[in-house]
């Protein structure tokens, strides 16, 4: 591979045709330029057909690729007269360079180099210089013209991802829903700890508050106790049971931690029959059970409104067998109670304290905390990526941290994961302006421009229109032509 400069020597000699002097013409088209790993390939066709020589005459192509100081030339392509092309043919090795003979390339000429790849080559131009040689090979008339500016710089698409700021909590309220089944003596509203599955009951009711009053975080504001029945017996008896077994618990609860007037609370509904109505349209109860729409039936008819009791006795009547089944295996867990716990978080405010509570209690942060410390990261870091996935895990359902996360995940080209958080973010403009992100990173850059087109404009969907128009614009182009004829001078 040949390597040089352009001299001032050199240019001094790429004369100017002088006025009326006569020339040859040839056309260049289908150029190409292709890098692939560390070469570059250069192509296009050239025509000769309007070149016509005295056979002691010859013209030397020689394409050049320059940049500044850095330059190279690539194979030359000589058009001879007659004698200039019988003499290269007795005396040329057979790798020299390719020799044609004017008036005989009536059809253009495919052009072909591979030369090793250098950086400086992604912007160099491509120059063609001419020189006209007379019978003693002396050159008589020199000149170069350029031809293409090359751009072999790859076309990057460069999104701009919109997060969104969530909206602080002014009061950071969570609860904690659990249930629990206290078993008592037949009839009885006392709670006896160590009676059955109590011990193991009130031990998980125990837990579930300690792990609030244990966090110098959290601070209890009330505690909901509600207490089922199941629709076994009388009405008025059930209502008894549920009344008192509830406020037992609730007693029980509160002498263990003697908690502030007014934090617990609690109610009771003397019989489950929403419970019972789940179990028989769920896919067990249909599994077990022989006719669950005729249970469902009389469970939802507004006939027995306010007249339990003969809508169980009916059910026992018309499904005896099914009765049975409901009355050994499902009303015992139609006995329970519901408790709610409800407290409140602190807030914080500084990014340092902020990650090393997503590192030990994220559950503790709100969207607009995490949001805060992503802030404070690199975008795309490790720790930035890691804030908005531990937010949809905390709030799966909530589509800011869903919008988010999904930006996150385009960020670091998890294009599937994108998509799934999107599905669950809503329709806000936001989220279809990041569906069309997504439209583009997956390759239809035309329908994410019409998709951005159709939404307000802000500062990220200007530039991504942008890009995404420039590398359509493109579509594959690495070079822009110059011109598509070069002109010979031809000495007198």
């Amino acid at each position: 591979m040949k390597k040089f400069a352009l001299t001032a020597a050199l240019l001094s000699c790429l004369a100017s045709p002088s006025q009326g002097a006569p020339a040859n013409e040839f056309g260049i088209s289908d150029m190409n330029f292709i890098r692939t790993g560390d070469a570059l390939l250069v192509g296009m066709k050239i025509d000769a057909s309007e070149i016509s020589l005295k056979g002691n005459r010859e013209i030397e192509l020689l394409p050049i690729l320059v940049n500044g100081s850095d330059s190279l030339m690539l194979s030359p392509l000589t058009i001879a007269g007659r004698n200039h092309y019988y003499r290269h043919l007795r005396n040329d090795a057979p790798t020299a360079p390719a020799v044609i003979r004017a008036g005989e390339a009536t059809a253009p000429v495919s052009y072909r180099a591979e030369v090793d790849y250098s950086p400086w080559m992604e912007n160099a131009t491509l120059v063609m210089e001419t020189v006209e040689k007379g019978c003693c090979a002396e050159p008589i008339n020199a000149g170069t013209i350029p031809v293409a500016q090359l751009d072999l710089e790859p076309e990057v698409f460069m999104p701009q991802f919109a997060y969104i700021s969530p909206k602080a909590e002014t009061a950071k309220i969570r609860e904690i829903n659990a249930r629990a089944y206290i078993d008592f003596p037949v009839n009885k509203t006392v709670i006896y700890p160590d009676y059955r599955r109590n011990p193991t009951e009130l031990a998980k009711i125990r837990a579930t508050i300690d792990s609030v009053r244990n966090d110098e975080n959290l601070s209890i504001t009330s505690i909901h106790i509600k207490g089922f029945a199941s629709p076994e017996g009388t009405y008025p008896a059930n209502s008894r049971l549920a009344e008192g077994r509830t406020a037992a618990l609730s007693k029980y609860v509160n002498s263990l931690y003697k908690f502030p007037a007014g934090v617990m609370t609690s109610s009771f509904e003397p019989e489950d029959w929403q419970g019972l109505r789940e179990f028989v349209a769920s896919p067990e109860g249909k599994a077990v059970l022989t006719d669950t729409e005729g249970l469902l039936a009389i469970i939802d008819s507004p006939d027995y409104s306010g007249k339990d009791d003969v809508r169980e006795a009916e059910i026992k009547k018309r499904f005896p067998k099914d009765y049975r089944y409901l009355l050994e295996n499902v009303y015992p867990g139609l006995r329970h109670s519901d408790y709610r716990i409800e407290y409140q978080i602190r807030s914080f405010h500084s990014p340092e304290e902020i990650l090393k509570v997503m590192q030990t209690a994220p559950q503790n942060l709100s969207l607009h905390e995490f949001y805060v410390l992503a802030q404070s990261q690199e975008p795309g870091s490790p720790v930035f990526n890691e804030v908005f996935e531990t937010a949809v895990r905390m709030y799966p359902s909530d589509p800011v941290a869903n919008l988010n996360a999904a930006c996150s995940a385009m960020q670091r080209n998890d294009l599937e994961k994108a998509a799934a958080y999107l599905e669950k973010a809503g329709d806000t403009a936001e989220v279809e302006y990041a569906r069309a992100v997504l439209a583009a990173m997956r390759g239809d850059g035309e329908r994410a421009i019409g998709m951005i087109k159709k939404l307000p404009s802000t500062p990220q969907s200007r530039k991504t229109l942008e890009s995404l128009k420039n590398g359509i614009s493109r579509d594959g182009k690495n070079f822009i032509p110059l011109t598509d004829k070069v002109t010979v001078p031809t000495g007198e």
